[in-house]
């Protein structure tokens, strides 16, 4: 099995490439919760028509990405604390079906695949911005072990929405220490061929984030 991108493959239409960008931009910051897209602005940037843009927001506000406003365009949403806690349940579900389902699959090769991953997330632990795209590749290929390609939709959908507060918590609080010690657990659960374990293991991890997130967004109120 090929590495699966947690990002958009090549653009096929203009509305792909629409989305793609915008979809990128919004994960990495470069436009923030509040901020008003304009489908003129965006059109000129990329080099294409305002409509292939009015649709990419239509896609983006079904994944709860922007909010559509009549005759304002789109604004980039946030989410709330209950919002938040909602989505890190709704990983904790989607992902620990997917690594139960990935263990049957799993061989020398893929485990040797997330190794790698876990090293390349160690080598930028400085650099916050490369670390938060190298935590999503490790959990979306790991994802994607369990061959159902719906379920991996769902699960990138879901980390899209949350993206953007992991990337502003880590410019402003160290990664965990605990970081790289639960991903080496999720590896030894996946090791021990115990697809139970292996999906408590790393159900725990990702609700085990929800405190100190929800701590940081409601100091800052973000």
């Amino acid at each position: 099995m090929h590495l699966v991108s947690p990002y958009p493959r090549q653009p096929a239409t203009a509305e792909e490439e629409a989305y793609a960008f915008l979809l990128d931009a919004i994960c990495k910051g470069r436009y923030r919760t509040g901020d008003r897209l304009i489908a003129e602005d965006i059109a000129n940037d990329i080099g294409m028509s305002r409509m292939p843009v009015r649709e990419a927001f239509r896609r983006l506000a079904a994944e709860g990405l922007v909010n559509l406003r009549p005759n304002r365009g789109a604004i980039v949403s946030g989410l709330n604390i209950e919002e938040m806690r909602e989505v890190f349940e709704m990983r904790s579900a989607l992902e620990g079906l997917a690594i139960r389902l990935a263990v049957a699959h799993l061989n020398e090769r893929h485990l040797n695949r997330l190794e790698r991953l876990l090293d390349e997330m160690d080598e930028c632990r400085d650099d916050s911005a490369e670390w938060i795209g190298r935590h999503r590749a490790f959990h979306h290929y790991l994802c994607s072990l369990a061959e159902r390609p719906r379920l991996l939709r769902q699960i990138s959908a879901l980390y899209s929405v949350i993206e953007p507060h992991l990337r502003l918590w880590l410019q402003h609080v160290d990664k965990p220490l605990s970081a790289r010690e639960e991903h080496a657990a999720i590896l030894d659960a996946l090791r021990s061929g115990d697809a139970v374990q292996a999906q408590r293991v790393l159900c725990e991890h990702i609700e085990g984030t929800v405190p100190s997130l929800l701590e940081f967004l409601e100091a800052t109120g973000t």
